[in-house]
């Protein structure tokens, strides 16, 4: 432990989330690949881009950034950030599905 008294989750850890990361991506990149829009409802893509990118932000934030080992006010701050990029996500996606395609 340090002398701040912050727990961390050793070089393993580290290992297992950089490998959650980088299989998380290629997840998107297969993703990406196939045509989910024509499958289910315009925006499927951009959605589950959308929520593939949210978990690994999540990740991010919680192991390399050491908001898991923090202060409830630091907690705070790291939800206030969440709560507003769910509010960008909704604004983007309301604007992506209501624009009328072109040829369809």
């Amino acid at each position: 432990m340090s002398e701040h008294g912050e727990q961390h989750i050793g070089i393993p850890g580290y290992l297992g989330v950089f490998a959650f990361l980088f299989i998380a991506t290629v997840i998107t990149y297969f993703v990406a690949l196939q045509d989910l829009d024509g499958m289910f409802f315009p925006g499927a893509n951009t959605l589950v881009a959308l929520g593939i990118a949210f978990v690994k932000m999540t990740f991010v934030i919680l192991f390399f950034m050491h908001v898991r080992w923090q202060t409830r006010l630091v907690w705070m701050a790291a939800a206030s950030g969440f709560f507003w990029m769910a509010i960008m996500f909704a604004y983007t996606m309301q604007d992506y599905l209501t624009r009328s395609v072109i040829g369809r």
